[in-house]
C-alpha cells in the first residue's frame, strides 16, 4: 500500500493527491508530516521536504518525481497525452506554472500570509520575473476546457493548487492579482472545483487553513 505524507496546506502535497485521487489509487494518507532538516526525516526526504511517498521498499521526494512514477506504475488511468508532443506541451505548462510562476511568488508568502514583511527590493525581483513567467502560461494554457488541452490531466492538478496561491499572494503585495489579465483562469478553477476530488481535497485545504489560523490566534491571545 502507498503512503502519501505531508500535510493539508502543502500545494505539492495536494498536487499529488489529486493525482492519486484521480488515478483511483488506493492509498493511505499521512497529512501530519511537515519540512524538516531532523535525520529521521531527511531519512525518508532527502532534501527534508514534502511530500514523500512510501511505496513498498522506499520513499520518494518531490511532487512531480511522485507523479511521474505514479504514470509509470500505474497506467490505467493516464494523467498524460498518449501523444509525444502533446504530454511534453503538459509538462512545459507544469514546468512553468510551477518554476517560474509559484516558486517566483512563493518569495512573498513569508510576509503577506505569515506577517511577516516583504523588502521592496523582492517585490520589485518578484513582480520582474514573475511577469515573465504569466507571460509563457497565457501563451500555452489551451483552456479547452482543460489548460493542456481537450483532456483532463496532471497540468490542471499543478493548476488548481498554485493559481490561486500566485493570484491571492501577489494581490496582497501589490493591490492586483498577477492572473487578472486572462480572464479564463477564474471560470475554469470553478470547473475543476467542482469536480469530487478537488472539492474533498480543497476542503481539507479549508479545514487545515482554519486549525493553523485558531492555533496563531490562541497563541497570540495567550
Amino acid at each position: 500500500m502507498l503512503k502519501l505524507c505531508g500535510f493539508h496546506l502543502s500545494n505539492y502535497h495536494n498536487k499529488v493527491r489529486l493525482a492519486l485521487l484521480e488515478k483511483g489509487i488506493a492509498f493511505e494518507e499521512d497529512a501530519g508530516c511537515k519540512p524538516s532538516q531532523k535525520e529521521e526525516w531527511l531519512a525518508r526526504s532527502v532534501m527534508g521536504k514534502v511530500p514523500v511517498l512510501e511505496y513498498p521498499g522506499g520513499t520518494l521526494a518531490e511532487s512531480q518525481v511522485i507523479c511521474e512514477y505514479l504514470e509509470d506504475a500505474f497506467p490505467q488511468v493516464p494523467l498524460y497525452p498518449k501523444d509525444p508532443v502533446a504530454k511534453s506541451k503538459a509538462r512545459e505548462l507544469i514546468t512553468v506554472i510551477e518554476l517560474h510562476m509559484e516558486l517566483v511568488a512563493r518569495r512573498l508568502y513569508g510576509g503577506v500570509f505569515f506577517g511577516g514583511t516583504v523588502p521592496e527590493e523582492t517585490k520589485k525581483e518578484v513582480e520582474r520575473d514573475l511577469a515573465k513567467g504569466v507571460r509563457a502560461f497565457a501563451k500555452l494554457a489551451k483552456f479547452d476546457p482543460y489548460i493542456a488541452g481537450k483532456d483532463f490531466g496532471l497540468a490542471d492538478c499543478s493548476a488548481f493548487v498554485n493559481l490561486p496561491l500566485i493570484a491571492m499572494a501577489t494581490k496582497l503585495a501589490f493591490g492586483k492579482d498577477a492572473l487578472e489579465g486572462i480572464p479564463q483562469v477564474k471560470p475554469y478553477l470553478k470547473m475543476l472545483g467542482d469536480r469530487p476530488h478537488f472539492k474533498q481535497v480543497n476542503a481539507d485545504r479549508k479545514v487545515a487553513a482554519e486549525a493553523v489560523a485558531a492555533a496563531a490566534a490562541a497563541k497570540k491571545a495567550g
